[in-house]
């Protein structure tokens, strides 16, 4: 998910614009984006689109498919967090993204309450959890949260939650590559992807891409767009270049060929390769194919 669009659930008015998007994903906010008073209603809405039992406008049905759908859900221990599952746990979903997660308990606590929801409703595909890292208690565990269950397939940061009370500045260089590195660390100990959070001031572009180079420089998958203008210049940076595809194209190349023969390290383009880099290579040719940059 190079691009994950925000979508408040109490604007079904906005769904068919975000799935005309060229975002990766979608991720239907039932949290931070939907007042009290109106949650209720954003889930209705929501289950009117993931439950698979209202028909979709024709130009729904391929973006439905193609895109990555995700709901981030209230926190596990809010009052609003099993009313949101019931609301989202449908076969169209793929991912729950977790908010304020602090502890390896509370991911299983939510797989649990998934897995029940998933054996009551007959579904057969496993739901996936993002779990966010936005607290210092959050970031000092997160190697133990991101291994916490199997259905955990990524860990995302939030900036807003984790700086604003400690008086950080929003964006402040120093701090945000700390945490990006950290949260990319543990992440990469789970074998699992990790996402940048939100670039808030959605009208300096400029400062967004080169913010997005510098999550990408970590190791970032992606990252989330709070406004579609984003979408387009996340795409571009968390996408591999043509040049770094066929260099990955011949680092596999060579290594089918190295290995067979009983050569750990060998020398592509001028460079060392062993182990860790043919890894790396296969995982960015196996991207390149996702994205239909590679045969």
């Amino acid at each position: 998910m190079r691009s994950k669009l925000f979508v408040p659930a109490s604007r079904p008015d906005w769904y068919g614009k975000a799935l005309a998007s060229a975002a990766d994903a979608l991720s239907f906010d039932l949290e931070d984006a939907v007042a009290p008073d109106r949650k209720d209603s954003a889930r209705a809405d929501l289950s009117r689109l993931l439950d698979g039992r209202t028909p979709w406008p024709a130009e729904w049905q391929a973006p439905m498919r193609d895109k990555t759908l995700i709901v981030r859900v209230n926190a596990v221990d809010s009052t609003h967090f099993a009313a949101d599952l019931r609301a989202c746990v449908w076969p169209a979903l793929h991912l729950v993204n977790l908010p304020k997660v602090e502890s390896a308990d509370t991911v299983r606590q939510a797989a649990a309450a998934i897995a029940e929801l998933e054996r009551e409703r007959g579904l057969t595909r496993a739901l996936g959890l993002l779990v966010n890292i936005e607290s210092p208690r959050g970031l000092r565990l997160a190697a133990e949260i991101a291994g916490a269950h199997p259905r955990v397939v990524g860990l995302q940061i939030g900036y807003g939650d984790l700086f604003a009370p400690l008086g950080i500045a929003s964006g402040e260089p120093s701090a945000t590559q700390a945490v990006r590195l950290a949260v990319r660390l543990a992440a990469g100990e789970a074998g699992i992807a990790a996402y940048d959070g939100a670039w808030v001031n959605f009208s300096d572009g400029d400062g967004f891409g080169r913010d997005c180079q510098a999550a990408r420089q970590l190791g970032m998958a992606g990252r989330s767009c709070i406004h579609p203008s984003q979408i387009a210049v996340a795409n571009a940076a968390f996408r591999p270049t043509d040049a770094e595809v066929a260099h990955a194209l011949r680092v596999v190349q060579a290594a089918e060929q190295q290995l067979g023969q009983g050569v750990g390290a060998f020398t592509v383009d001028g460079r060392l390769v062993d182990g860790p880099f043919i890894h790396q290579a296969q995982q960015l040719v196996a991207l390149a194919r996702r994205l239909g940059l590679a045969p």
